[in-house]
C-alpha cells in the first residue's frame, strides 16, 4: 500500500477546468471504469477457466477418462472463494489503477499535500470519527429496517463466508488492506476528486457515493427484495459519503482507507465472531 496516491486536487489549489464539463469528465471516468472492470473480470474469468480445463484434463488423462466435451464442461464447476477474491482484486484494482493513473495522476504538490495532512493529529482523529460514525450508522440503520422485518443478505456474504473457512489469512488481506485500497483510490480519488477539484463536492459525494452503493450490490443480481436493496444501498452510500468527506476534511487519501479497512475489519470480525451480517 505504500505506492497508493495521496491526495486529491482541492478546488483551492487546482486550476479550474476550461475543457468540457466535469460532469461529462466524471461520466467518462466511470464509462471507462466500468468497462475495464467488466473486460478485466472476464479476462479473469477464461484464466480461471483455462487453467481448471488444463487441471481437469490432466487428471482425466491419468484416470484414462475419455469423457466427451460436455461432461468435461461439467467438471470445470464454478470458481472457489479465492479465484472469486482474485478475479475482483485484478479487475476493480486494476480498474482503480488504469483510471488513476490516466486521468487523475497525483502531482508533487498534492503528495506533499498529502504527507503533511498525514502528520497532522487531526487527520487521524477525524479519520476514527468517522470510522464509528459509519458502524454506529449502518448498525443503526439494519436495526431500524429489521423492527420493519426488513432483513437483507449481502450478495458477498457467502463468499466471505467460504473465503473465511478456506483462506482466512488472504481474506483478511483482501478485506482489510486490499479491497479498502482500490475502491477509495476509484471511488474517491477517481470519481469524487474530478467533482471536487471542479467545485462541485456535494455533488460529487452524491454521485460517487451512489456509484459506490451501486458497484457493491447490483440491481437484478441479488435475491433481496427491493426495499432490502433500498437497505444496503442507503448503508453502502453512506458509506461512501462518509469516506468522501473525511478525504476531503483531511486532504490525504489515506484518510477514507484506513476508515474504510476499520469498517472492514469491524464487519469481519461480527461475521466470524457474532456471525452477523
Amino acid at each position: 500500500m505504500s505506492t497508493l496516491p495521496d491526495v486529491p486536487l482541492s478546488p483551492s489549489s487546482s486550476p479550474t477546468p476550461t475543457n468540457g464539463s466535469p460532469l461529462l469528465g466524471f461520466s467518462l471516468d466511470l464509462l471507462i471504469g466500468i468497462a475495464t472492470l467488466l473486460f478485466l473480470s472476464v479476462l479473469g474469468g477464461l484464466a480461471w477457466g483455462l487453467g481448471r480445463g488444463f487441471e481437469v484434463g490432466m487428471q482425466a488423462a491419468r484416470e484414462g477418462n475419455t469423457q466427451g466435451a460436455a461432461a468435461l464442461a461439467n467438471s470445470l464447476g464454478t470458481p472457489g472463494a479465492l479465484a472469486q477474491m482474485l478475479i475482483a482484486l485484478f479487475s476493480t484494482g486494476g480498474a482503480a489503477l488504469l483510471l488513476y493513473f490516466l486521468r487523475r495522476r497525483a502531482s508533487p504538490t498534492e503528495r506533499a499535500q498529502s504527507h503533511q495532512a498525514v502528520r497532522r493529529a487531526s487527520t487521524w482523529g477525524w479519520t476514527a470519527l468517522v470510522a464509528a460514525g459509519v458502524f454506529l450508522g449502518s448498525s443503526g440503520i439494519g436495526w431500524a429496517a429489521k423492527q420493519m422485518g426488513v432483513e437483507p443478505v449481502p450478495t458477498n456474504l457467502l463468499l466471505m463466508q467460504q473465503a473465511w473457512a478456506q483462506y482466512p489469512l488472504f481474506l483478511i488481506a483482501f478485506a482489510v488492506l486490499l479491497a479498502p485500497a482500490y475502491e477509495e483510490l476509484l471511488f474517491r480519488r477517481v470519481l469524487f476528486g474530478r467533482l471536487w477539484a471542479a467545485g462541485r463536492p456535494l455533488l460529487g459525494i452524491v454521485l460517487s457515493s451512489a456509484a459506490f452503493a451501486l458497484v457493491h450490490e447490483i440491481p437484478g443480481t441479488s435475491p433481496n427484495s427491493f426495499p432490502a436493496m433500498l437497505q444496503l444501498w442507503l448503508i453502502y452510500g453512506g458509506m461512501g459519503a462518509a469516506f468522501a468527506w473525511v478525504y476531503r476534511k483531511t486532504g490525504t487519501l489515506w484518510a477514507p482507507v484506513v476508515a474504510h479497512a476499520v469498517n472492514n475489519a469491524i464487519a469481519l470480525a461480527a461475521m466470524v465472531l457474532l456471525g452477523t451480517q
